[in-house]
């Protein structure tokens, strides 16, 4: 699909967790200012009584965040792919007016997507009752999450509510595993460029197959700029569903590929009124495990929100990288396709190898 990268990269986006500590213009405060822009314009929506598929950049403004929005999309398209934002208007707020302004602010950033079985724009990272319909996803389960991306360009969580043993979110540049595995194991890039077929975890529609038949690149690049899609996870049970498993060699090199990932991780605090932003294709994230909740109102709760933004970046494969692991069932479609119901529609697909049209 694409040719291989072969040169170590040298763009923001290659960070350790030294450069992280070192530099930490990714770290952005709202200002009060700010925060009466997100109130006045949540007041406004909610006085028309619409729906987050009604509510976009044009009817919730927010004329003195603009500079904090231009600010995330730069650090994420262009520097550290990933920004935490912090003072975000939670406390005192019930759920449907923080969900209306989580919406109203990402949807300056980019268009947002629906993401689980439900077909919801917000899903809920939780092991309480709020958890969505995600298939066989493991979506807010107290173990640790290993450090993958998700399915849009870039992935929101906001910090609602932490456990007692508040776990640490980690994140780490895949941008620097892949410089990593070129310095240290150049001759595993070339597998890791013809990539793996992903499931669908069971939220595919009764017409489309449970994985994707073709193979997503863990790395693909165009115009030098290289792009990274792994998920062990759904690799892992697009083989097995396929009839077999990882072979020992690629089972090795995903080791590999976890092994580095680790090596240059970033460990940090997440509490409530924090958001993390993160740009799949070059930001892998996770978190370490905590204990399970004793309680509904001791569960982790965070809000989640998946936004495309355009001209985000070159693609080798649009079709593949961008679209094919997110268009399947009710995932994958915009507030305003939502607005006239193509949910219950199927995705468009390529006749050649069934990749989103």
């Amino acid at each position: 699909m694409t040719a291989i990268f072969d040169q170590p990269i040298t763009e923001p986006s290659a960070w350790t967790a030294a450069d992280l500590e070192g530099d930490r213009h990714w770290e952005i405060t709202l200002a009060s200012e700010e925060v009466a822009d997100l109130l006045a314009a949540n007041a406004r929506v909610k006085a028309a009584d619409l729906p987050l598929t009604g509510i976009g950049a044009g009817n919730f403004p927010l004329p003195r965040c603009q500079a904090t929005v231009d600010r995330i999309r730069e650090e994420l398209r262009d520097g550290r792919g990933f920004a935490l934002l912090y003072g975000f208007p939670i406390e005192g707020q019930d759920r449907a007016d923080i969900e209306r302004m989580d919406w109203g602010f990402c949807a300056h950033l980019g268009t947002g997507l629906t993401q689980n079985g439900d077909g919801t724009l917000i899903h809920y990272v939780t092991e309480g009752r709020l958890r969505p319909n995600q298939g066989t996803r493991g979506v807010g389960n107290p173990g640790t999450v290993p450090l993958h991306v998700d399915l849009a360009d870039v992935v929101s969580l906001l910090c609602l509510r932490q456990p007692k043993d508040s776990p640490q979110s980690r994140i780490a540049s895949s941008t620097t595993v892949h410089n990593l595995i070129h310095e240290r194991a150049s001759h595993l890039l070339p597998r890791l460029y013809d990539g793996f077929a992903w499931d669908r975890q069971n939220e595919h529609d009764s017409q489309e197959a449970p994985t994707t038949g073709y193979r997503v690149p863990v790395f693909s690049a165009r115009n030098g700029v290289v792009s990274c899609r792994y998920n062990r996870n759904w690799m892992m049970k697009a083989a097995q569903r396929d009839g077999g498993d990882f072979s020992p060699e690629e089972a090795a090199l995903l080791d590999l590929f976890d092994e580095l990932a680790a090596e240059c991780m970033f460990e940090f605090p997440f509490n409530p009124g924090d958001i993390q932003f993160a740009n799949n294709y070059t930001v892998l994230h996770g978190r370490a495990p905590h204990a399970p909740a004793t309680s509904e109102e001791k569960t982790r709760l965070l809000m989640r929100i998946w936004t495309n933004i355009d001209d985000f970046r070159p693609y080798a494969d649009e079709a593949i990288i961008r679209n094919g692991i997110i268009r399947h069932g009710r995932l994958g479609w915009t507030a305003e396709q939502l607005a006239v119901g193509l949910e219950c529609k199927r995705h468009p697909r390529r006749q050649s190898d069934g990749a989103p049209a």
